[in-house]
Order: structure tokens, then sequence, then C-alpha cells
């Protein structure tokens, strides 16, 4: 089927009909009339919707933007380590992440961001409120100190293993354990059966508290709170009296990860303290939006136009593929999603100018082919092998430093910055896309449409 270029060319017309959907803003307005027929109405971007091994996904596709484009709240917490070993430090700061994410989740913030950056010896959290103005009310409720506290229901009988009650903090009473008496928590695994649990470890106040009660609640509930939101709650098998012990229930790998750093939250809690708080508005946000949509526009009509006056028909396919790898590489950055901000942006369109010069590169060759005597069709396809060598090898080197400037490994001696990731992410996603559209995407259409118009001009 893809060997055949008419049939591959319409794949790719689906595929453009497709992208166009799933690209279009939301609440977009198409109004016109035509004598008595009219059309007025809002379309918005088809609905993800489907199930995937039992488990139902279903979300709205949409542009989610950074906060120098959206406006919000930016907040850089100090996270204070001078009592934490320095083999713990990097465990405290992800728990202290955990925190904080949590606490930005119930604070009613759509899409926040929240990372870790550490240099040297400082350690510190990044949070990105979108839609927030009110700096204070964020500070306030990010900079609180992480409360644990285990717990036990009030009533017996919604104590019992075979109750199923959801505790809260109506329906349990304090049993004196807090994350002071907790000294940490780990992911371990089950000696019997190999599945992951969490180990917690108490101080020696702690061990002979968790042992006097879970003497007195054997076969209850013993649920553990953490900033008065319920984490878990344990059945108490026997009494545990040496201050250590293990939480089960059918965890994965990821749960029992999870679970620990959040307990190791409490019971490490790290002082943070604001050195960085700025707003951004929403109205200079939009103004960046359109001021760089603008800048977009410009540049890509003058690089059409340069494409146009240089190749003729050539210049023109190549444009149509430039204006497929826009639709593909949006709607990749919508339904991942990306974050989109000015750098992210700008790392796109620097993106379309290196898919640019892949046809060019082919066309040169091409054109030396056609110096040397060779066909109009052998010679495209050797300028399209020749080139390759060359558009593989510039690509690779951006591919390494995208890879450098991203950090996945969140490595101390590089870049974290969250714009410099931003602009990194959005060029490897572009720089990726263009291998396709350069060679797979102009080639179909100058298979299909250009060689055969030329094959009639020799006849």
């Amino acid at each position: 089927m893809f060997r055949s270029p008419k049939r591959v060319f319409f794949l790719l017309i689906a595929l453009a009909i497709g992208l166009v959907f799933i690209d279009l803003p939301e609440n977009y307005r198409v109004k016109f009339q035509i004598g008595k027929f009219s059309i007025d109405r809002v379309i918005n971007p088809p609905t993800l919707s489907f199930h995937l091994f039992g488990i139902r996904v279903n979300r709205s596709i949409k542009t989610h933007l950074g906060l120098d484009l959206s406006g919000g709240t930016h907040i850089v917490l100090d996270a204070n380590m001078k009592d934490i070993k320095p083999q713990d430090r990097k465990n405290a700061l992800e728990s202290a992440k955990e925190v904080i994410e949590r606490r930005v989740n119930f604070f009613g913030v759509s899409e926040p961001i929240v990372q870790t950056a550490q240099s040297r010896d400082s350690y510190r959290i990044v949070v990105e409120l979108s839609g927030t103005s009110d700096v204070e009310q964020a500070v306030a409720t990010l900079g609180q100190t992480a409360q644990l506290e285990f717990r036990e229901f009030a009533h017996p009988a919604e104590a019992t293993e075979g109750a199923f009650v959801i505790p809260t903090l109506v329906n349990t009473k304090p049993v004196g354990i807090n994350g002071k008496d907790l000294a940490r928590a780990s992911l371990t695994f089950s000696t019997q059966n190999g599945e992951p649990e969490v180990a917690i470890e108490f101080t020696a106040e702690g061990g002979k508290k968790f042992g006097d009660v879970t003497s007195r609640l054997v076969g209850k509930h013993l649920p553990i709170f953490l900033d008065e939101f319920p984490l878990t709650w344990p059945t108490i098998r026997t009494p545990i009296t040496d201050g250590r012990g293990v939480i089960t229930g059918g965890f994965t790998k990821d749960q029992a990860k999870i679970l620990a750093l959040q307990l190791n939250a409490g019971a490490l809690p790290v002082p943070v303290s604001v050195i960085e708080k700025r707003t951004v508005g929403a109205t200079l946000g939009s103004a960046s939006v359109v001021k760089s949509i603008g800048a977009g526009v410009i540049g890509l009509i003058l690089v059409a136009a340069f494409m146009i006056a240089k190749y003729g028909w050539l210049g023109l396919l190549a444009d149509c593929a430039l204006l497929l790898y826009g639709l593909i590489t949006f709607a990749i950055f919508r339904l991942v999603p990306i974050t989109l901000t000015l750098p992210g942006i700008a790392g796109f369109l620097l993106s379309m100018g290196m898919a640019v010069d892949a046809n060019i590169l082919i066309f040169e060759r091409y054109k030396e082919e056609l110096r040397r005597g060779k066909p109009v069709g052998i010679a495209m396809e050797l300028g399209f092998g020749k080139a390759w060598h060359s558009i593989r090898d510039a690509n690779i080197t951006t591919i390494i430093t995208s890879l450098i400037l991203y950090n996945p490994g969140n490595w101390t001696y590089l870049p974290s910055s969250g714009l410099v990731r931003g602009f990194a992410a959005t060029l490897l996603i572009g720089v990726l896309i263009s291998l396709f559209t350069g060679i797979v995407v102009t080639r179909t259409f100058i298979r299909v449409l250009y060689l055969p118009r030329k094959a009639v001009k020799r006849l």
C-alpha cells in the first residue's frame, strides 16, 4: 500500500483534514451567508473519549499556554536543607514537591506547573499558577508546614476491617502520633510474594506510642492523614512494638513509591521560604501571543515566497509540506499536551525553518543531477538519496542539543529552567517531525504532482 505514491498522497490529505479539526481553536465561530444559505455556529476540537485497557479516557483537546502567555502567578521557594543529611536532600526536595503539588491541586488551580531546581547547595521549587492573581493567598497556601497525623475511627463499627468507610476529619479522632514521630518511610518488597510495600520506621518516642496504639487497635483500621487528607488506612494485623511496620495493600511499585514520598513529606518537613514572587497579567500574556503569532506568520510568508521564487513549482510543493508539518506539530502539542511558552514558540518556529533547510538541500542535489544529464525522475530520486545523509546528520546534532537543554535526567550540571525546557521540547518534537515531512511528505507530493507534469512536458 505504502509503495503507491498516490495512496500515500490521499492518506496525507485525509491526515491533513483530520488535523485541521484537532488544531481548531476552542469556541471557533463560523459565520457566513451565500444567498439564502447561511451558517452561524461555534466549532470546537473533538473530545477524546475511549476505553483503553479498561480505563476510560475522556478529555477535551485544547492549547496549554504557559504563565508568560496566559497570565498568573510565579513563585520560587527555597528549601532549607541545613538539618537534612546530604544523602537525603534529593528525596527531601522531591517530598516537598509532592506536598506542594497536592496543595496546588486542592487550591483549585488549572494545570499548575511545579518543578524542582538544584544547583550545588541551592534547592528550589518553582511553582507556576496560571490564571491566579492573588499572590499572597497562593504563598500562604504553599508555605504551610506539612502535617502528618495518625487517627482512628470515632465509631468502632466503622473501624473494623470489613467496613468500607472513607476516613475524614469528621469521622476520625487523633491517636497522638504525628509526623514528628515518624523517622522515615521507604519502598520495599515483600519477602513472601515480592509485592511492593511501604516500610515505616518511628523515632524512639514515636515507636512507643505506635506500639500502644497498635496493641489497642488490632483488627481495625488506622487512617494516616497528610495535610488533612487521608493517604491510606491500613489494617492493624498484630501489635507493633519495635517501632517498625509495613504497609501493604496490593500496591504497584509506583503507588508504593508515591506513598513513601508522601509519608516522608510529613516526617521530614523541609522549611521553605519565598525568594521570588511575581504576577503576569492576562493582558500582557495575550499581547505576547498576538505578537508571537504575527511574527511567525510574517516569517513563514517570507520563507514561502522565497521557496516559490527560487524553486518554482517545487518550492510550492515544499510550502504545502511545510503547512502539513505545522498541522502535525501543533496537533501533537495539543494531544501530549505540551505547555506553550514564548521560548517554546521560538523553538517551534526555528524547527519550521530547519524543515525548509532539508528541502533546499534536496532541491540543490536534484539540480546537480540534472546538470549531469540525468532524467528528471532519476535526478529527483538521487537528490533525495544523496541529501538524506546531510539532513540526518544535521538533525541528529540538533536532537542531541535539544536533549541536553531539556535535561531529562534532571542532572544538576545541566539547565533545569522550565522556559529552557519548553524551548527544547518544542524544538525536539519539531525536528523529529521535520524529518518525516521533509522526506516522506515532500517526496510524495513531488512524485504525484511534479514528476508526471514533467513527463507530459517531455512528450
